[in-house]
C-alpha cells in the first residue's frame, strides 16, 4: 500500500503522538496539516510531582500503571532536571508495569523498558478489566493520571481490589494555543481543500467542535464536515462523533484500535483514487 495516500492533504489533530502519526502518513505519500488541538505543557506547582518521584525511586510503588506515553515523558523531564534519571528508571524496572496502550509501551522502550502487562483494550475501562485479572491485595500502586478525567472509577477498583493508589498527574493541556491553527483548518475543509481528518482521541473531537462553537463558526465547521472525509481511530472515538451528529467514512478492520491500522485503513479507503466522500 505503499504511497496509496499520494497528494492526499490530511488534517491531524493528534497532539501526544503528532510526529509519529504524520510520519505514518507521510510515508504513505499524505501532505500533513498538523493541527494539534492543545498545547501540553507541565502542571504549574512541580512539588506534589517531585515528592511523589522521591517516593517512587525510594521504593514505594510495587506496581504502576502508565496511562499515557506523554505522561511518562514528562515524569522523565522532572527527573532529569533533578538528576534523578538513573534512580528512576532503576525504581521503573523493579516495579510491575501496566500500560494502557502502545503509547506508553513505546516510551517506556525508549529508556529501554517494557511493560509486563499491557490493557486489553487502550481505555481506562481496558485498564480495570484487565487489573480485575490480577491479584492487587496489598499492594501499593502508582497512577499517572492525564488532564481532563477524574480517573475515579480507576481509583475506586484499585481500592476495591486491596491495593492503596498512589496517583499523580505530571502535565496539564493549554487549549487556547492552538485554537487559530483549528480555525484556519476548518477554513480550508470547508473550502474541499482537504481529503480527511484523522482522529485519534475523544477529547479532539470534543475540542475541534468546542472551539468552532465558542467562535461561532458552527456553519463553516458543518460545512468543513460535508466535504471531508472522517476518520476514526477506534469505537470510542466513533462513538463521540456519532454523537455530535457527524458521519465516520473509515475505520480500522477487527479490534486493532492505533495508529498504524487506522493508517491502513485511510490507504485502502483512498487506494481507488477517489476516497469516501466522493464514491
Amino acid at each position: 500500500m505503499a504511497g496509496a495516500l499520494e497528494g492526499r492533504r490530511i488534517v491531524v489533530p493528534e497532539t501526544r503522538e503528532l510526529a509519529l502519526f504524520a510520519s505514518m502518513l507521510e510515508e504513505q505519500g499524505a501532505i500533513v496539516e498538523r493541527c494539534p488541538m492543545i498545547a501540553i505543557r507541565d502542571v504549574s506547582d512541580p512539588a506534589p510531582v517531585e515528592a511523589w518521584l522521591a517516593r517512587f525511586c525510594g521504593g514505594s510503588c510495587d506496581d504502576l500503571i502508565l496511562l499515557t506515553g506523554e505522561g511518562l515523558r514528562r515524569l522523565l523531564g522532572f527527573v532529569r532536571r533533578a538528576g534523578m534519571e538513573e534512580a528512576f528508571v532503576a525504581a521503573l524496572g523493579r516495579v510491575r508495569k501496566f500500560a494502557r496502550g502502545p503509547k506508553p509501551v513505546r516510551a517506556l522502550r525508549e529508556i529501554g523498558l517494557n511493560a509486563e502487562v499491557i490493557a486489553d483494550e487502550p481505555t481506562s475501562q481496558g485498564v480495570i478489566d484487565t487489573l480485575a485479572r490480577h491479584n492487587l491485595a496489598g499492594r501499593r500502586v502508582g497512577v499517572q493520571l492525564y488532564p481532563d478525567k477524574e480517573h475515579r472509577e480507576l481509583l475506586d477498583a484499585i481500592a476495591t481490589a486491596g491495593a492503596t493508589a498512589d496517583p499523580i498527574l505530571p502535565y496539564a493541556y493549554d487549549p487556547e494555543a492552538a485554537d487559530a491553527r483549528v480555525f484556519a483548518v476548518i477554513g480550508a475543509m470547508a473550502a474541499g481543500e482537504i481529503d480527511a481528518i484523522a482522529f485519534t482521541s475523544s477529547g479532539q473531537v470534543r475540542r475541534f467542535v468546542e472551539v468552532a462553537r465558542a467562535a461561532g463558526r458552527e456553519a463553516d465547521l458543518r460545512q468543513a464536515f460535508a466535504c471531508t472525509s472522517v476518520a476514526a481511530v477506534g469505537p470510542v472515538v466513533e462513538e463521540e462523533l456519532q454523537a455530535l451528529g457527524l458521519q465516520v467514512d473509515i475505520r480500522p478492520s477487527g479490534d486493532r484500535f492505533f495508529m498504524k491500522p487506522l493508517v491502513r485503513a485511510m490507504a485502502i479507503a483512498f487506494a481507488d483514487g477517489d476516497g469516501p466522500r466522493s464514491a
